[in-house]
């Protein structure tokens, strides 16, 4: 794989002792948190990231999905690479890939994001804010995240309240807290947490009581959280 042409930004990082689980291995929030920011650091460099507030909008996370090869370790020095990777109707794509210096591949994902007006909650096409070099209209990656489907049996349920640390600039629960709670329970529950893939349903703010619920399916695991009957995520580690 030819990286450069491949992908259309990198950053380079170094694994702090905070980013580490007790495994000394980055964790899987800490791998979030990464891809969210080489996200918005590309977006801004384009124009397309934060400047959008000025108009009430923002990229909102619908699905990610993780495959992991090797989680790199504390003060281990990584590449993270991002592209567009095209629109299909109200979704736009994100790759991702970390790699060490050598070009061995770390961690590997794609995701799908909406553009939103944060006060109208309206949708907005996303080839109306992105540059189209950067993710062509006419094209869409054959790797997308896919919708989880609930199944398989409930091993045990939890409650949860969202706290001001949960929170995003626009003050609804960050996308990466989500992963952070759901890394939580499976870690405490002895589940593996990779490959990971979480579905975003519904917003929730300070205040917020869930429920989440962990179910077990031969060998996969999903987590559910629920505010009352609404599904508010859904994530499996498969």
């Amino acid at each position: 794989m030819n990286l450069k042409l491949s992908f259309q930004f990198q950053k380079d990082f170094e694994v702090r002792s905070y980013q580490v689980d007790p495994e000394g291995k980055l964790s899987l929030t800490a791998l979030s948190n990464l891809f969210q920011e080489i996200a918005w650091r590309h977006a801004d460099s384009a124009d397309f990231g934060r400047n959008l507030q000025d108009q009430n909008l923002s990229w909102i996370l619908s699905r990610i999905e993780i495959k992991c090869e090797n989680l790199p370790s504390w003060g281990d020095s990584i590449k993270v690479y991002t592209a567009g990777r095209g629109v299909d109707k109200l979704f736009a794509f994100r790759e991702f890939l970390i790699t060490n210096p050598s070009g061995d591949i770390l961690a590997h994902a794609m995701s799908s994001w909406v553009l939103m007006n944060v006060v109208t909650k309206r949708i907005f096409r996303p080839e109306n804010a992105l540059p189209a070099e950067l993710f062509d209209p006419k094209e869409k990656p054959a790797w997308q995240p896919e919708k989880i489907k609930l199944k398989g049996v409930l091993l045990k349920s939890e409650k949860l309240k969202v706290r001001h640390s949960d929170l995003d600039l626009n003050n609804h629960v960050n996308n990466t807290s989500y992963v952070q709670w759901v890394e939580n329970v499976l870690r405490e529950n002895g589940c593996h947490t990779l490959p990971f893939l979480i579905n975003y349903l519904a917003e929730c703010v300070l205040g917020d009581e869930l429920d989440i619920h962990l179910y077990k399916q031969q060998n996969h695991y999903l987590v559910l959280g629920t505010i009352g009957d609404k599904q508010v995520f859904l994530a499996e580690a498969k």
